[in-house]
């Protein structure tokens, strides 16, 4: 009988372990989720599509920001 209480002990732990392993990684993608929808980084300074600047140099598709100045195009 002792075998059979050991057998079930170690299934309930494993068990255990699984929903807890489970429950922490929804846990975290809640919390990730909640931190994306909720945060708003500031805006920083960068080249935007349009502007003269380096040939090589990147520039966001489309940022969310607006430029306080309005861009400079390459016949300025």
């Amino acid at each position: 009988m002792s075998i059979r209480r050991n057998r079930l002990a170690g299934r309930a732990g494993l068990l255990l372990a699984i929903v807890l392993g489970a429950a922490l990684v929804v846990a975290a993608n809640v919390h990730l989720v909640y931190v994306a929808e909720t945060s708003q980084p500031e805006c920083i300074a960068h080249r935007r599509l349009g502007e003269a600047g380096e040939r090589a140099s990147y520039a966001a598709a489309q940022s969310g920001c607006r430029p306080s100045t309005p861009p400079k195009t390459a016949s300025e």
